[in-house]
């Protein structure tokens, strides 16, 4: 079953964070991810709010897990540690 990775972030180095999606664009599509929504137009109902929003769907849970988990990943994320605030989740679809 299909799963959905959303993250939300607050940037607070562009070019760090710049560096971090770059990568991190190559290693999700490696691991099977599709971006659907990408730092586009939102609403803040309710939570803390975040400037970028994005959604990528992978194939499962496992895959999404794998991706945030492989060296490829994980080098991505070291440029975006000290660059953003973020929080992510990994979510299973409904069939």
């Amino acid at each position: 079953m299909s799963a959905l990775w959303i993250a939300h972030v607050t940037v607070t180095d562009p070019e760090a964070y710049g560096e971090y999606a770059s990568r991190a664009t190559a290693a999700i599509g490696a691991h099977g991810g599709v971006f659907l929504a990408r730092a586009g137009r939102y609403v803040q109902l309710e939570g803390r709010e975040r400037k970028r929003n994005v959604v990528a769907r992978f194939p499962s849970v496992e895959a999404a897990v794998a991706c945030y988990n492989s060296p490829e990943y994980q080098e991505a994320l070291s440029f975006a540690k000290d660059a953003a605030e973020r929080d992510l989740v990994v979510v299973e679809e409904n069939s």
